[in-house]
């Protein structure tokens, strides 16, 4: 073969070619072009192949700069010669030239660039079945540290666009492997040069780049953050261009998309988040059904959003939140009810108020359409949402109580709500004293107020923590003592010697109210049963006569003048009529220390009750509280020992501690550190319930 080239081109022009002066190597590259004219023209393909292999392993692969400059313009010339039969021998003449892109001769790889420039003018659209390889080397160059080079670059590759533009064989199958490999490059010239072909191929009428777009979205999205101003504009009028074709196209792949676009809308880049968001809104209004599976995805990326540092994001995620949440989609129809709670759940934990919000809103939504599905993951978020109590922010706590409500709507989830919630303040003292007021008041709206108390007090009748029960009493009848929401439960119990629906809810409290003998001496009062709350006053030990007791007993003295206990001043005005209200008042200024503010509250009061003597004799046809059967066949003598035998335990609890904490620290005294160890007293009371082992209705965990 090397013998039929040498025999084709004299030696001089050989020797010419390989000359280190430029001028001589084009003038030999003249008379190569002339050569292979004549053997094409006599169909002498042979001694082609023989040329362009000569050219190529004598020259563009020898170790001389000046022999490779000279192949790759003989290789030029030689495809030249060859015009229109160029095509055959293209996969002989385009490697050498390739190769040659990674010279380490900037000279070398110039005349590489002019070379494939010649040699794509003559071939045209044959170059099309060779445009990977000569794509994979334009983009490399297109970051060549010569500006020389670069500058030819971009001649070449406006040229190669040309042809790819007026073509109808270019593959765009076979070419986005390659362009979805590359655009992960960070090299700010590759970047353009990406884009700007991305570009190009978008405004070929017959290449469908919209339909091969996800496999290059997350590249575009990656230059939104790129340090140069010019490629985070081209990547944005690129992305803009694509977001535009596919409002107006009937068929898009929006899953694959949306998952790429979940991840951006979370980058740390302002302007990525912003583009992500603005697509994920512009995806929820076109994606129909095709959107259902991602809709969890999508929501995880729009709640963090809501909440971001800036604006217009905050702007565009809020009305797509808006958009999705109006969706009326069906599990049938593959939407995971599932998912989106475990979205929500997990977001009820972000560091933000207005995204915890929105995390609510959509739990409550889910209730709303779809309970029964709700109700089989309740467990997994059951957790949470009692955690949530303990929000900072007041208005996230609220909403939490409005899904515990819609939760307990029947009786099983009401009935473990109350349950857990108990164990809840048991666990967090600090809960039950800064938000136990504002959760129990809105559970009482929410869920009604004599439920609420009826299952509270049942739940604390029980309860083994004896000093945990006698707080949360004390907390449930100040609250009920207090609270605006509950005039009616004061109203009912008003009447419990009156009315049968009075009784049984004075009597549904007055077990668990036992745990406080302060609360039971409050229930009393309100309900009116003052013989019983005079004759609990004069039952008191002192043991009962505690500073605990005394703080209580202050409290009461005030709330007795709020227009809560306005009715019983008012009743001071009558004596002899309502004289065991005004014995049970006395009894109560009687346990008062004479020099504190609420002995001299209560005195001043009762200096204003008209004078009446107690030794008076009352009137036959006369029976407290206005009826001759007062008690309302309530046997107050049983209720009282069940009031003395509970306080009898917590005096036995009482003498129980103190006699743990003296013996501790006489050990403590004799022992070294290390041997004092142990479990904690009442740890087994701190024992959380269980949600997950419920067998059934009515069935609660402790």
């Amino acid at each position: 073969m090397a013998a039929d080239a040498l025999t084709a081109i004299p030696a001089a022009v050989l020797r010419n070619l390989s000359d280190k002066l430029y001028e001589k190597r084009k003038n030999a590259a003249l008379e190569v072009e002339g050569i292979v004219k004549q053997l094409t023209a006599a169909g002498d393909h042979d001694k082609i192949t023989a040329v362009i292999h000569l050219l190529t392993h004598e020259y563009t692969y020898s170790p001389q700069a000046n022999h490779r400059k000279g192949g790759l313009i003989g290789l030029a010339a030689a495809t030249v010669g060859l015009s229109s039969e160029a095509a055959q021998h293209l996969e002989q003449i385009l490697p050498p030239v390739i190769n040659s892109f990674s010279d380490q001769d900037s000279r070398v790889r110039y005349y590489a660039c002019e070379a494939l420039y010649n040699i794509a003018k003559v071939v045209r659209g044959e170059f099309i079945f060779h445009f990977n390889k000569i794509f994979d080397a334009l983009c490399k160059l297109s970051a060549d540290s010569d500006p020389n080079v670069q500058s030819a670059a971009h001649l070449l590759d406006r040229l190669v666009k040309d042809i790819v533009t007026e073509s109808d064989q270019f593959s765009i199958e076979e070419f986005i492997p390659l362009l979805r490999e590359r655009m992960n490059v960070l090299n700010p010239y590759v970047r353009q040069f990406l884009v700007g072909w991305i570009t190009v191929l978008d405004s070929v009428p017959d290449i469908d780049m919209l339909g091969f777009l996800p496999d290059f979205l997350d590249g575009l999205f990656n230059m939104l953050s790129d340090p140069s101003l010019e490629i985070r504009q081209q990547a944005d009028s690129a992305l803009s261009e694509f977001l535009q074709e596919i409002k107006n196209s009937p068929s898009v792949d929006y899953g694959r998309m949306a998952e790429i676009l979940v991840q951006r809308a979370a980058a740390p880049d302002e302007f990525t988040r912003w583009t992500a968001i603005t697509w994920i809104n512009e995806f929820v209004k076109l994606g129909g059904d095709q959107l259902v599976p991602y809709y969890a995805d999508i929501l995880g990326a729009i709640l963090p959003c809501i909440a971001d540092k800036e604006e217009k994001i905050r702007v565009v995620a809020r009305e797509t939140n808006e958009e999705l949440r109006a969706i009326q989609a069906d599990p049938a129809e593959g939407f995971d009810v599932g998912a989106i709670l475990s979205i929500a759940r997990r977001q009820l934990s972000n560091e933000h108020e207005a995204t915890r919000i929105e995390s609510l809103h959509w739990i409550s939504t889910l209730l709303n359409r779809h309970r029964s599905e709700v109700l089989t993951f309740l467990n997994d978020i059951f957790d949470t949402l009692l955690k949530s109590l303990s929000d900072p922010s007041d208005q996230v706590v609220l909403l939490v109580l409005e899904v515990h409500a819609a939760i307990a709507k029947d009786q099983y989830n009401f009935a473990q709500l109350l349950v857990f919630l108990v164990h809840k303040f048991r666990t967090d003292h600090t809960l039950l004293e800064r938000r136990g007021a504002l959760i129990i008041r809105r559970l009482c709206v929410l869920l009604n107020s004599e439920r609420v108390y009826r299952e509270l007090s049942k739940i604390l009748e029980k309860e083994a923590d004896l000093d945990f029960a006698s707080t949360m009493v004390q907390a449930l009848n100040l609250i009920l003592l207090t609270s605006s929401e509950l005039s009616d439960l004061r109203d009912l119990l008003k009447l419990s010697l009156v009315n049968a629906a009075g009784k049984d809810f004075f009597l549904s409290l007055y077990s668990s109210w036992c745990h406080s003998s302060m609360a039971i001496i409050s229930l009393c009062l309100l309900a009116q049963a003052s013989q019983h709350a005079s004759a609990v006053i004069q039952s008191l030990t002192e043991e009962d006569i505690n500073v605990r007791f005394l703080v209580q007993l202050d409290k009461l003295i005030h709330l007795l003048e709020t227009p809560t206990f306005a009715y019983l001043r008012l009743q001071l005005l009558e004596p002899g009529r309502y004289i065991l209200l005004l014995k049970a008042l006395y009894g109560l200024l009687m346990l008062l220390p004479q020099q504190s503010a609420a002995f001299k509250i209560l005195r001043t009061r009762l200096k204003t009750v008209p004078s009446y003597s107690f030794n008076k004799e009352q009137p036959n046809h006369f029976a407290e509280d206005g009826s001759m059967n007062a008690e309302n066949g309530i046997n107050f003598e049983s209720w009282l020992q069940r009031f003395q035998q509970t306080q009898q335990q917590h005096h036995l609890h009482s003498k129980s501690q103190a006699l743990s904490r003296n013996i501790s620290i006489s050990a403590k005294e004799v022992q070294k550190p290390e041997e004092v160890r142990g479990p904690a007293p009442g740890a087994e009371i701190s024992r959380p319930p269980s949600r997950s082992s419920r067998k059934g209705p009515g069935q609660l965990h402790l």
